[in-house]
C-alpha cells in the first residue's frame, strides 16, 4: 500500500470498484461469445486499478472523456451496471436508449460523462473543449481525459495538449499504457521510454506511475486534479498497466510475448489489493467475501435487467441522433 494512511472505507471502496469492473467485463465477454451482443467490444480486464483510482480522485461534478475501452471508466465514474449492460444489448433502458452500444456510452447530465469514442484519440480534444468551457464559465470543474498509449501518437493529442498548456486549462490527460495499440508494441513507434516525458515539450507536469495499484493512481490523479483546479493548467499522468485480453474480445493476441501475460497476472491489481487488505489487517476475509458476494448479486441483477428489457421501437431509429437545443449543437 502507498505510504500515506487512508481510511478503511476508501480502501475497500477501491477494491469493490475494481471487482465491479471485472465482473461487468467478464459478463460482457460471456454474452459476446454467446452471440448475445451486436458489434464488437473492447474489454479493460487487467486495467481496473486505473479507472478505480483515477475516478476516486475526482469531485462528483468533474467531467470525464473516455475511449473505446471505456466500460471501466464509466463504472468508476458512477455508472450503473444494469443500464450499461442494457446499452450493450441495444435495449432502450440503456444509457443511450440502446443506440450507442459499447463504444458510445455517455451521460453528460447525470455522470458528467462526455462519452466513449470509437475513434482513437478523439476524446482528447473533446476533453480539452470541456476544460475550456470550465475556464470560460468559471465553474472550477476538472475534466479527466483517458486515452491509450497509441493515441499519444495522434495529432489530436499534440494539438490538444498544446492548447491546454497554452491556455492553462483544467484538464488531466491520463494515458493508460498497456504497451500495445492493437498489435503494435508502443516502443516500436515511439522514441521515448515513457509517454509522460512528452509533457516537457509543453512545459507541464508529467508523471509515470504503477497503474496496477489503485492507491498510487489515486494519488497521482488527485495531485494533477488539484493542480488543474487551482488554475495551474494540465498535467499528463501515465499509468503502466496490462490488458489481459487482446485488442478486442476474441483477439488471441498471439503477437505478444509469453512474458507479457506472466507479468500481467503477477501484477494484477485485484488479487494484489485483496492480499494487501488482509495482510495489513484493513479488512477480514469475511468482510471481503461479503463485498464480493454483493458485487456478484449486483451483476446478476444487471444481467436479468438487460435481458428482460425491450428493444427501442424501429420508429425511433432517427431520433437522438442530433442535439438541436442550441445553434451549434454542443453538449456544454
Amino acid at each position: 500500500m502507498a505510504k500515506k494512511k487512508y481510511s478503511k472505507e476508501m480502501l475497500i471502496d477501491l477494491y469493490r470498484m475494481m471487482i465491479r469492473i471485472r465482473a461487468f467485463e467478464t459478463r460482457a465477454a460471456e454474452c459476446f461469445t454467446k452471440g448475445m451482443l451486436a458489434g464488437n467490444i473492447h474489454l479493460c480486464i487487467g486495467q481496473e486499478a486505473v479507472a478505480a483510482g483515477a475516478c476516486y480522485a475526482l469531485e462528483k461534478e468533474d467531467y470525464m472523456a473516455t475511449t473505446h475501452r471505456g466500460h471501466g471508466h464509466t463504472i468508476a465514474k458512477g455508472g450503473k451496471l444494469d443500464k450499461m449492460l442494457a446499452e450493450l444489448f441495444g435495449k432502450k433502458t440503456g444509457y443511450c436508449n440502446g443506440k450507442g452500444g459499447s463504444m458510445h456510452i455517455a451521460d453528460v447530465e447525470g455522470l458528467h460523462h462526455l462519452g466513449a469514442n470509437g475513434i482513437v484519440g478523439a476524446g482528447i480534444p473533446i476533453a480539452t473543449g470541456s476544460a475550456l468551457a470550465s475556464k470560460v464559465l468559471g465553474d472550477k470543474h476538472v475534466t479527466l481525459c483517458f486515452f491509450g498509449d497509441s493515441a499519444s501518437n495522434q495529432g489530436t493529442f499534440h494539438e490538444a495538449v498544446n492548447m491546454a498548456a497554452a491556455w492553462k486549462l483544467p484538464v488531466v490527460f491520463l494515458c493508460e499504457n498497456n504497451k500495445y495499440g492493437v498489435s503494435t508494441n508502443i516502443h516500436s513507434v515511439t522514441n521515448t521510454d515513457t509517454i509522460a516525458v512528452r509533457a516537457k515539450g509543453y512545459d507541464i507536469p508529467g508523471t509515470t506511475v504503477d497503474g496496477n495499484d489503485p492507491v498510487i493512481v489515486y494519488e497521482a490523479v488527485k495531485e494533477a486534479a488539484d493542480f488543474a483546479r487551482a488554475g495551474n493548467g494540465p498535467s499528463i499522468v501515465e499509468c503502466i498497466t496490462y490488458r489481459h485480453q487482446g485488442h478486442y474480445c476474441g483477439d488471441p493476441a498471439n503477437y505478444r510475448p509469453a512474458e507479457y501475460m506472466e507479468n500481467a497476472h503477477k501484477d494484477d491489481g485485484i488479487p494484489n489489493m485483496r492480499a494487501r487488505l488482509l495482510d495489513e489487517k484493513v479488512a477480514t476475509e469475511e468482510e471481503l467475501v461479503a463485498v464480493e458476494e454483493e458485487v456478484k448479486a449486483e451483476m446478476d441483477a444487471a444481467y436479468e435487467f438487460a435481458v428482460a428489457s425491450e428493444y427501442p421501437d424501429p420508429s425511433e431509429a432517427t431520433t437522438d441522433v442530433y442535439s438541436s437545443d442550441n445553434e451549434r449543437s454542443v453538449a456544454r
